[in-house]
């Protein structure tokens, strides 16, 4: 008997663990090649963990609701032979390196995040959390602190720099003060401010009638929550809306859905031409394609379309159309179903949802006329496509205008205020209007 070690496989770029959330196996369960052992979730979709080998599992490494970094073993199988143990071996040594890399780069980053002293709230400079802790733990005081000069940026105190002062006042090249040491009481108090700044925070309590029902977030619908509110507190937003008649594109559907279905083997929406648009918008306007990373701005060489999906649940997912400035209009329809079908049955992987550089929602499905979507962070822009309704308007001809009956539909751009302006916000959406009028009704599929 070998014993194998189930690994947390690679879920796609930029995904470095997961949750668990439920074991399909419990210890002693036979397990057959490529069959589910436990379901996790990242931050955006949720999936199963298959394994490699057929055996009995014998150890179950996590818990549910545990977090697990990619590479870590999460379960023992007990195999018949030892060839996968020589590989899942080959396997450790050779991730063995990165594994602790990345080990240790959590547990710094751990380390700044959760490890503040009480006590600094007198200086004006920013210290890092875990530069503070260290003072803390070797008797550096705020003044020691505000005398040390940082190489971080903007002057900022590092890590190296702390730990080289403290070795210098070991060995004598440097000494505090005996002021300095016995900072006086009123400078460590806390700003008067803090009291204000938690009642802001505090919640608005709910009342709770004796009739009523209390549901816990799930998991996602909590992470979407976050996602939400840090975007509005991040982004500032703005709209532009635009009547697009669409009359037609929808004529030209209802003459080819049937043909292109036939042929393709796939259903012809309208989300696909709306993609289309899209895209060709994007490709104009380089300046709605872009990301935010503090005061700097990054141009994205692909377009990749994100899709807003409503899921079963009730919950919301944005699966990605890589490179979609490259399809034709069957690709999208299949990228399009393919990304909608697998979010609905919840088989969609981690990759799926990553990369996304502008994104695009159709609140007109649930008869939504237009809306003011949220931006997905970092990206700078959303459009929200609203319902497609028969309208009266005013036709013009060389022979004269009069009233007819036209297929229309409002495009609602939300944008980061920060870094595009109205113009630039406006001309975007107004161009994707201009390709979506301009459809020809006489192109084929």
């Amino acid at each position: 008997m070998a014993r194998f070690e189930l690994k947390l496989p690679k879920m796609g770029e930029s995904v470095a663990e997961a949750t668990i959330t439920n074991w399909l196996k419990e210890v002693g369960d036979k397990i057959e090649a490529d069959e589910a052992v436990l379901e996790i979730a990242t931050d955006k979709v949720d999936s199963e963990v298959p394994s490699e080998v057929s055996g009995i599992l014998v150890e179950q490494l996590f818990g549910k609701d545990d977090l697990v970094q990619v590479g870590q073993t999460i379960a023992i199988i007990e195999t018949e032979g030892d060839a996968p143990q020589a590989d899942a071996s080959q396997a450790v040594e050779a991730e063995a390196p990165a594994e602790a890399a990345v080990i240790e780069q959590t547990i710094e980053t751990v380390k700044e995040d959760i490890l503040a002293p009480q006590d600094f709230a007198g200086s004006d400079k920013f210290f890092s959390p875990l530069v503070k802790n260290i003072a803390k733990e070797e008797g550096v005081s705020v003044a020691e602190l505000d005398n040390i000069q940082g190489s971080g940026k903007d002057g900022r105190v590092t890590k190296d720099d702390i730990l080289k002062y403290i070795e210098d006042r070991k060995s004598g090249v440097v000494q505090a003060s005996k002021a300095v040491q016995e900072t006086p009481k009123a400078v460590v108090q806390a700003p008067k401010v803090e009291p204000v700044v938690q009642k802001s925070q505090q919640a608005v309590p709910v009342s709770v009638n004796g009739g009523d029902e209390i549901i816990e977030m799930d998991r996602m619908r909590k992470l979407i929550s976050g996602y939400m509110t840090a975007s509005v507190q991040t982004s500032a937003h703005v709209q532009s809306f635009i009547e697009v008649d669409v009359t037609n594109i929808v004529k030209w559907r209802d003459k080819v859905k049937t043909a292109f279905e036939k042929r393709e083997g796939e259903k012809l929406t309208f989300t696909p031409i709306m993609m289309e648009a899209v895209a060709k918008a994007l490709k104009d306007f380089p300046g709605m394609n872009i990301s935010v990373d503090g005061d700097y701005i990054i141009k994205k060489k692909n377009i990749n379309l994100g899709m807003a999906a409503a899921l079963p649940n009730g919950n919301l997912i944005v699966p990605v159309i890589k490179n979609a400035d490259q399809l034709n209009l069957v690709g999208m329809a299949k990228a399009v179903n393919d990304l909608g079908n697998r979010a609905k049955a919840g088989k969609l992987k981690p990759d799926d949802t990553q990369g996304g550089t502008y994104t695009v929602t159709n609140v007109g499905t649930f008869g939504s006329v237009f809306g003011t979507p949220i931006i997905n962070q970092p990206q700078v822009g959303i459009l929200a496509l609203g319902a497609i309704r028969k309208v009266p308007a005013v036709i013009e001809t060389p022979e004269g205008d009069f009233i007819g009956i036209r297929q229309k539909m409002f495009l609602s751009h939300s944008y980061d205020h920060r870094v595009v302006d109205g113009a630039l916000g406006g001309s975007f959406v107004k161009r994707v209007a201009e390709y979506l009028e301009a459809f020809d009704v006489d192109r084929d599929f």
